[in-house]
């Protein structure tokens, strides 16, 4: 027979297992210089760099915030920016 120990032992370390397998959710840090290596590409029509695909889709929980801010507004939502983040195969967020 099992006792209560052995059963609480046993949720235990299944806990412990599941939380350990969890991927732990990386924090962004929204800084538009991040997306400094997209500034060729957005302020002429140079296609973006696989470095720039890479921060804009690091920097997409960020992308309404920058949308939001009057500096950078202009950037971030101008016709070339659109046009790096298709290429980049990157929704544009709905703020």
């Amino acid at each position: 027979m099992i006792t209560k120990a052995t059963w609480f032992s046993v949720f235990a370390l299944a806990a412990v297992l599941l939380v350990a397998l969890l991927p732990a959710a990386e924090a962004v840090t929204c800084s538009p210089m991040q997306l400094s290596p997209c500034a060729a590409a957005i302020t002429s029509s140079s296609p973006p760099s696989a470095l720039c695909c890479a921060k804009l889709k690091e920097q997409k929980p960020c992308l309404c915030g920058y949308m939001r801010n009057p500096s950078l507004r202009r950037f971030v939502s101008s016709p070339n920016a659109r046009k790096v983040s298709n290429r980049c195969k990157l929704a544009i967020p709905r703020c």
